[in-house]
């Protein structure tokens, strides 16, 4: 296993990337995650929270790319509220169900922060 030589952590916000058509979004979000995959650019961890929870499910296009974020140990860290919320926690299918508390933990540590 490949092990992340980065102490950056990613937040992600939405079910895609940017402001701009929902198709647009995704297709953004996908490359953004295989270009990181493909080039082990690996950040410490990459957070789902809010409407960026379906990203993680059943059906998400960008799954394959983050099963192997995951498998080269990213850790991606999913908002349970969030998941609740959207009644998706059955169809979750890569990362670990945690907290706010995990959330804000992966932010303390980091020496960076990006928002995407």
């Amino acid at each position: 296993m490949t092990v992340p030589d980065s102490d950056t952590v990613i937040m992600v916000t939405r079910n895609g990337m940017g402001d701009a058509d929902p198709e647009l979004q995704l297709k953004l979000v996908s490359t953004y995650f295989k270009l990181l995959d493909e080039n082990n650019l690996l950040p410490a961890a990459i957070c789902f929270y809010t409407n960026a929870v379906r990203l993680v499910v059943d059906e998400s296009p960008v799954l394959a790319s983050l099963k192997s974020l995951e498998s080269k140990g990213v850790r991606l860290i999913l908002c349970s509220t969030c998941l609740s919320y959207y009644n998706l926690t059955e169809k979750v299918q890569v990362g670990i169900v945690g907290g706010m508390t995990d959330i804000i933990e992966s932010q303390r540590l980091a020496g960076k922060v990006i928002s995407i």
